[in-house]
């Protein structure tokens, strides 16, 4: 196909587009071409994963370049955007929630980074609304010079969701939501998924604020024993191979007081703490114990192999599952005096959704 190239002033045809190659070429004065992918970015004026997200959307070019001027970038988006101006904040970050949910079954690379992590149950991303930040909820938002744009980012900035700069807080993480006791979300996680970022970029990432919520409150409700990890990922894992009765705090010092009461209200009796083991780990499993010790809650410390964590231990293994389940059993007490006789709680079924097998009662006084 042959006509007059629309980014240079062309009197004579010389653009030559080759369908079969999917491929344009201008053979006169501008020299340009590429891919469909460039053909939009020259037109729309924006970016590669700008136009990429276009025609995924199969939103074409509606203008016509003009071959006396370069390209305007337009401050209309053209993606519909996942977000009303009319909801609160609350319903603002559920929104939010949903649209890094739809995006990360999308994206082969976060799927990748679960492979890796060993957390592949088909129920997982559904169960806890996993996500991930692609970077392109901002092309889907009013430009910031249109008072609806300036709006609705200037909400997000302070949710936490967009920094000052404009940039995704979470670009490129895995997104962990954190819930109340409605299911609403009220905290983010976030974990780069790739490890070869540039010196200092930090590889996990929160809302900014005091931390909230309970991870998996629905485990404190139906189980009397609970397994508390460092971090979301390694209660992940426990998830994933069955031992659906785990929590998470929010790092070695992040056992908060929301988690203090939600253990209180839901008369959590015995709690293994399976704190990365490393000196960290160590020193904040017994100081936790000792506090949850004075609510008269049994405390035990699950031991993994030194240097390791939940995630890195399930995944070095061939039966995760079984061997998570020697180590809860194996837990030792971290409490005064002799340790309690007690019962593990019940493996749930891996293929099984929520909810979760109530443990048996402890054997001893």
């Amino acid at each position: 196909m042959v006509g007059c190239c629309p980014f240079h002033d062309d009197r004579t045809p010389s653009l030559v587009i080759s369908p079969a190659k999917n491929l344009w070429h201008c053979l006169g004065a501008c020299q340009s071409g590429g891919s469909v992918i460039d053909w939009v970015m020259r037109v729309e004026g924006v970016s590669f994963r700008h136009a990429v997200e276009l025609l995924r959307d199969g939103i074409a070019p509606t203008r016509v370049a003009d071959g006396r001027q370069a390209p305007v970038r337009s401050t209309v988006a053209r993606l519909p955007s996942p977000l009303e101006r009319t909801a609160d904040d609350r319903e603002l970050l559920e929104r939010v929630v949903g649209f890094y949910a739809a995006a990360l079954k999308e994206s082969q690379d976060a799927l990748g980074y679960l492979q890796r992590r060993g957390l592949t149950h088909p129920e997982l991303i559904d169960s806890f609304r996993l996500g991930f930040a692609d970077r392109t909820l901002g092309y889907r938002l009013p430009a910031r010079n249109r008072q609806a744009g300036a709006e609705i980012r200037g909400r997000l900035q302070r949710l936490g969701v967009i920094r000052e700069s404009g940039h995704e807080h979470f670009r490129g993480s895995l997104v962990i939501p954190v819930t109340d006791a409605d299911g609403v979300a009220v905290q983010l996680y976030g974990r780069k998924i790739r490890d070869d970022l540039r010196a200092g970029t930090p590889l996990h990432l929160y809302l900014p604020g005091a931390h909230r919520g309970v991870f998996n409150l629905p485990a404190l409700k139906a189980s009397r024993e609970v397994v508390l990890c460092e971090s979301l990922i390694d209660a992940l894992s426990f998830w994933v191979n069955g031992h659906r009765h785990v929590t998470a705090s929010y790092g070695v010092e992040g056992f908060t007081a929301e988690h203090l009461a939600a253990l209180r209200e839901h008369g959590t009796e015995r709690v293994l703490i399976a704190y990365d083991r490393d000196e960290a780990g160590d020193r904040a499993a017994a100081k936790l114990a000792e506090k949850l010790g004075a609510e008269g809650v049994e405390c035990f410390r699950v031991l993994f192999p030194q240097g390791q964590d939940a995630n890195s231990f399930a995944v070095s293994t061939e039966d995760p599952a079984g061997a998570l389940g020697e180590l809860l059993r194996a837990a030792a007490w971290l409490g005064p005096g002799e340790p309690p006789d007690r019962q593990p709680a019940a493996v749930v079924d891996v293929g099984g959704a929520m909810p979760i097998e109530t443990p048996p009662e402890p054997s001893g006084d």
